[in-house]
């Protein structure tokens, strides 16, 4: 797409909303008694204002509408509730293109969830020192959840949370249309607990692990004694598994999985509970062996099958140029946030995932219109690598410059982009 005509982000958030009006999700604070109409061009200029970093006092500085406006509809009408129905639409929307299911993995929708460290200028609440990431400044940590390349749940944690503490959360607090089949998170993912949690949820958990064979060496179990197996076996389980201890404690396994069902708690509180018993706790160890069984499943078809180890790479490749597209979003003040609040770090987030998802739904309708046209014309070669390109490109908008919300926004001829795109050879070597 580095050949075609740049178009503003303002104009693609534009076109998003007449394929699929997500401004219709922000509606005003006070309800059937607000006086204040809906005016999605200053709703637009907020949404870029938060999701690129900028702020809404920069905004009323380089843009056409002034910074009293933009305050005041970001106080009515830009919330965390709208934010999220908002992404939902869009994400919706997506999952219905015909590209959507293009991008399946091994037939089904594998997502994946991975966390993005960001820098803060301003020293925050939830803001942690890591010195890998941020050297002697402060930062905190963008959660998100992927699925066939389009975020659909997002969540902001502290620098200092282990991210396999949320990987549950995530994936069950996800209420848009689009539910996955298989999840994966890199080895920053696992824990003692998640291959049981997702399991008694229906979930199949897919981790990678950066030194497989010292992972299976310190997490194989087997329900016999390790001297009962062959002593030529290169692999032998470590010891031998109690399922009576998880039996016994069966019906308080089922309690902590109900809390979790109803929303009472979080998974992060219930490591953090789990974690403050005695090592000795019949509850704590049971959950623990339950876990045991479902990770030695998965390590012995994760040792023998080479396709499941390329399909979770991908998930998680996927994950990653969704980050890349994420960072170039939030350019402004050299990407450092600048937010005082955890409530106003959670507004940036939502802003540009909304951001984002809109030019993946822009890029997935494009390349959905490619490929109708490529098998119209008989180009089965063309339409088959045509699949295999990712919709994450961001080099045909334009995020910089001065913004005129106040003007009709620019006409994107559609028909015209398409059939560029058409002309263009696909080469194998862009596939993904």
């Amino acid at each position: 797409m580095d050949g075609l005509k740049q178009v503003d982000i303002g104009s693609v958030l534009h076109f998003v909303n007449r394929h699929c009006p997500f401004m219709e999700a922000f509606d005003h604070v006070l309800g059937r008694y607000a006086k204040q109409a809906a005016d999605d061009r200053t709703i637009t200029a907020c949404l870029v204002a938060w999701g690129t970093n900028m702020g809404l006092g920069r905004m009323g500085d380089i843009s056409d509408i002034g910074y009293h406006a933009l305050s005041t509809t970001s106080d009515n009408f830009i919330r965390l509730e709208t934010l999220t129905e908002a992404n939902d639409l869009v994400s919706n929307a997506t999952s219905e293109l015909p590209m959507f299911r293009q991008y399946d993995i091994d037939g089904v929708v594998h997502s994946s969830s991975d966390g993005q460290k960001f820098e803060t200028r301003i020293n925050t609440i939830n803001a942690r020192y890591s010195p890998k990431y941020f050297g002697l400044n402060k930062g905190f940590v963008s959660y998100a959840l992927v699925a066939n390349h389009v975020p659909i749940h997002a969540k902001i944690i502290g620098a200092n949370d282990h991210e396999s503490h949320y990987v549950f959360d995530i994936r069950f607090n996800n209420i848009s249309d689009i539910q996955t089949d298989v999840h994966s998170t890199d080895t920053h993912g696992t824990n003692a607990v998640n291959f049981a949690i997702l399991h008694l949820f229906g979930y199949q958990f897919a981790p990678r692990y950066r030194d497989i064979y010292d992972t299976v060496c310190a997490s194989l179990y087997g329900f016999k004694h390790p001297s009962q197996y062959d002593d030529e076996m290169v692999l032998k389980p470590r010891r031998k598994l109690n399922p009576e201890l998880v039996v016994e404690e069966w019906d308080n396994i089922q309690r902590i999985m109900v809390s979790l069902a109803l929303k009472t708690t979080t998974q992060h509180i219930i490591v953090r509970k789990l974690s403050a018993f005695a090592l000795k706790n019949k509850t704590r160890r049971a959950l623990w062996e339950y876990d045991h069984m479902i990770r030695t499943l998965y390590l012995l078809d994760y040792i023998d099958s080479p396709p499941l180890r390329q399909h979770v790479q991908r998930a998680l490749n996927r994950g990653e140029s969704y980050h890349q597209l994420r960072r170039a979003v939030s350019y402004a003040n050299f990407g450092r946030l600048r937010f005082k609040t955890e409530q106003e770090q959670q507004l940036w987030g939502e802003c540009a995932r909304l951001i984002t998802n809109c030019i993946i739904y822009y890029n997935t309708l494009l390349l959905s219109n490619v490929l109708a046209y490529k098998e119209g014309v008989g180009d089965i070669q063309g339409a088959a690598l045509l699949t295999q390109i990712s919709p994450i490109a961001w080099q045909h908008i334009n995020l910089y410059g001065r913004y005129e919300f106040r003007k009709s926004p620019d006409i994107i001829d559609f028909e015209a982009i398409v059939q560029e795109l058409s002309r263009v050879p696909i080469s194998s070597t862009l596939a993904v």
